[in-house]
């Protein structure tokens, strides 16, 4: 005999839960901004600027970033940890900040990168990232935000 078992058992015995993937997501968010200020692990460190798409410096040698950039990594990851407090609200991290990720993707897309327009700056792999980004916070902040779906208590009706 088997005992079915709610879906969010399999996820939490993983250590998934809201709260450990959004303090997850925003410690990594930090690491990468404090990342972008290191010479060597940013290539071209002596061309980056502060923004626009005239800085040089290239985090991992791969993903343009200019000193803006980097602060927006870092308050994502302020963010994340911050919000990681509660359910409800690492909920929000995850499925807003995927939202802004994909919006970024698809503002990558439709500017010209040699213009004024790339101020953060993006260069393609920047776009691609923040689409995988993007889609992973929303799925996963979707998936795991089941179990605090569940655990909302409702009101009756009367």
């Amino acid at each position: 005999m088997t005992t079915a078992s709610h879906p969010a058992e399999h996820h939490h015995m993983m250590g998934l839960t809201l709260h450990n993937t959004a303090m997850g997501v925003g410690i990594v968010f930090l690491l990468v901004g404090v990342l972008g200020f290191i010479p060597g692990i940013t290539t071209n460190y002596g061309a980056m600027t502060f923004a626009g798409h005239e800085s040089g410096a290239m985090l991992l040698g791969v993903f343009q970033v200019s000193i803006l950039h980097n602060i927006v990594h870092l308050l994502f990851g302020v963010a994340g940890l911050t919000m990681a407090r509660t359910a409800r609200m690492s909920r929000l991290f995850l499925l807003g900040g995927g939202a802004v990720y994909i919006v970024l993707w698809i503002y990558g897309l439709v500017i010209n990168q040699e213009t004024g327009a790339n101020f953060v700056p993006f260069n393609t792999a920047d776009n691609w990232l923040h689409l995988i980004l993007g889609v992973a916070m929303i799925g996963l902040g979707a998936w795991l935000g089941r179990d605090a779906m569940d655990e909302t208590p409702r009101r009756s009706a009367r």
